[in-house]
């Protein structure tokens, strides 16, 4: 059960997409680079277990399935409107549950206590408290595990006027560029003993991390 806080950001997120999930993935194409190379980057084993956080519409997960299909994929979502579609995507060949990225049991939604990948494809810039969002991911990771974080960056290598005009976009559907994000995986990943490893992305336009939890 969602908390008032979540089921606020709930609310929030239903009403933001509950007519745009329909165009989602036809005009997000153009905005959401580094989701294809996240999703190459996992080199899941045969046999794995993969969650995806903030799934949205499901396409990663589609696409994601279709690269590795001899592993077995989830994903968890707080809007039932995004979930709409990705059930009627996905059919009954992976997992979902809606769920509070920064407050759920894996075990409870999945019945699994720990998953081989987790990735966050352009989510944490919409999840309120990101920081824990990436916490609770690290706290589901088995030994060996790496969790995979995309999302936008500060669009340093980019004109200004681009910076400018993208940002004023994202507010509009209440997204925020974690710019510390290496920072904060750098902390988790010292907290856990882990490895991490980042980078930047088309001149900056977006960023790439990845916590590897030792075995």
């Amino acid at each position: 059960m969602l908390d008032t806080a979540s089921e606020n950001h709930a609310d929030l997120m239903d009403k933001t997409y509950r007519n745009q999930r329909q165009i989602y993935d036809l005009t997000r194409k153009y905005f959401l680079l580094g989701r294809d190379h996240l999703i190459t980057e996992l080199h899941p084993a045969p046999g794995s277990h993969v969650l995806e956080i903030a799934c949205g519409t499901g396409r990663n997960l589609q696409v994601a399935q279709r690269r590795y299909p001899h592993c077995a994929f989830y994903g968890l979502d707080i809007s039932s409107e995004m979930l709409r579609s990705a059930r009627r995507k996905l059919a009954d060949h992976i997992q979902l549950a809606e769920a509070d990225a920064c407050g759920f049991d894996g075990h409870q939604l999945f019945r699994r206590r720990s998953f081989d990948r987790i990735f966050v494809s352009y989510g944490i810039s919409m999840i309120p408290d990101w920081e824990a969002a990436l916490r609770m991911a690290c706290a589901h990771l088995g030994p060996g595990g790496e969790l995979h974080v995309v999302d936008f960056s500060d669009q340093q290598g980019l004109p200004d006027w681009f910076g400018t005009a993208l940002n004023e976009w994202l507010r509009r559907f209440h997204v925020s560029p974690r710019l510390a994000l290496e920072r904060v995986l750098a902390q988790i990943a010292r907290d856990l003993g882990a490895n991490v490893r980042f980078s930047h992305l088309y001149r900056g336009y977006a960023q790439y991390g990845v916590v590897v939890k030792r075995r």
